[in-house]
């Protein structure tokens, strides 16, 4: 299995959302929720566009200590954000894959 997009639709709120899920399956960016599914796919255009390059990912870690990161637009604003990792290594890798791989996956849309 390749890397993809998903687009969908919450049951609790009716908002749409993208997340990019790795070859292995793994979410590895998730997206805030958007009123409207044009929203969803420009937030898609936008990591392929702003993934590739390093200063746009802010490498963090939560108050229980698991580092995840953020994907930033230029303008600050924020794309998408990591799952929580295991250890900062993880975390390095998980930003290689969205590098890797958000500018080319295919979008699969599941609403």
């Amino acid at each position: 299995m390749s890397a993809k997009y998903e687009i969908f639709r919450s049951v609790h709120n009716s908002q749409y959302y993208f997340r990019l899920k790795a070859g292995n399956g793994e979410i590895i960016l998730q997206s805030e929720g958007y009123q409207s599914k044009a929203g969803a796919q420009n937030g898609v255009g936008s990591v392929r566009q702003n993934s590739p390059y390093d200063h746009l990912y802010d490498r963090k870690t939560s108050t229980n200590g698991n580092p995840y990161f953020v994907l930033n637009a230029t303008n600050g604003q924020i794309i998408g954000t990591s799952q929580m990792y295991s250890s900062t290594s993880a975390r390095d890798a998980g930003i290689s894959s969205v590098k890797a791989n958000g500018p080319t996956a295919p979008t699969v849309d599941l609403t």
